[in-house]
């Protein structure tokens, strides 16, 4: 190769080297690498709040272990007509909807969902209790629960999974077996206080008395596993009006119960 050819073929290569480096089949040229962006931080769950007025104590430094949403029975009796109905206790299945809580995985729902799920499965999903043979609308006393099963609610794609039940025992002490934790978790509460739920709250279907208060629930001092409990984000479950002695009702609830241990 002459010297000329050779010095030409240097000069263009050279020129080559200095370009800029271009994509195959593009006109574009390859941008700067840029670090990864950073993973979204990590949600923590909040508490509910009815939004206004006296809120229940917080949990304090009590670690939240489960949000589980509950569907049974609220239970009264009478002792006049036109008396206030009192409180024989509850009966519910609870199942685990942790994953559904916003921002904290695949399966999360958004907040409005999330907050109005209670009245998802009140007015969408069938009573999960064995119901008295009388018609009455009551539990069966002997054997209330049906064996257990996880929870399909409309417009989730999973099931969400069965965590156990919530009653009360034969000294009328809330309690929640938390059997499908598998871990022996069970609470005996008493109640340290509760506030109105919400005006907006959902009022229940057949009948729509009115939403049951909100509730925190401290360690009676037998409890494993657990020291609160909280229910909140109620729909249905307030008592009819009293119009006989001896009335009893079974009055259909759902509620969010937040478990800490």
């Amino acid at each position: 190769m002459q010297p000329k050819s050779l010095f030409a073929l240097l000069s263009a290569l050279a020129l080559s080297s200095a370009a800029p480096l271009r994509r195959r089949c593009s006109n574009g040229t390859i941008p700067t690498p840029t670090n990864p962006a950073s993973p979204p931080a990590a949600v923590t769950p909040t508490l509910p709040t009815t939004g206004s007025g006296t809120q229940l104590d917080g949990p304090g430094s009590a670690t939240l272990k489960h949000i589980l949403v509950g569907h049974g029975l609220q239970n009264y009796t009478c002792t006049a007509a036109g008396a206030t109905a009192a409180s024989l206790g509850a009966l519910a299945v609870l199942w685990d909807i942790s994953d559904l809580y916003p921002g904290t995985s695949p399966s999360s729902l958004s907040a409005d969902e999330f907050n109005t799920l209670t009245s998802r499965v009140l007015r969408t999903t069938d009573m999960p209790l064995n119901l008295a043979a009388d018609g009455s609308g009551g539990a069966d006393v002997t054997s209330p629960f049906p064996a257990p099963a996880d929870l399909k609610i409309e417009g989730i794609a999973s099931a969400v999974k069965f965590l156990g039940h919530h009653f009360f025992d034969i000294t009328n002490t809330p309690t929640f077996d938390l059997s499908g934790a598998n871990d022996g978790e069970l609470f005996k509460g008493k109640k340290d206080a509760g506030i109105s739920a919400p005006s907006d709250a959902d009022p229940g279907v057949d009948p729509a008395t009115g939403a049951v208060d909100w509730l925190r629930l401290s360690d009676k001092g037998t409890s494993v596993g657990v020291s609160l409990v909280y229910r909140v984000l109620t729909a249905g479950g307030d008592p009819e009006a009293c119009t006989d002695a001896g009335q009893n009702q079974s009055i259909p609830y759902t509620a969010q119960y937040w478990v800490y241990s």
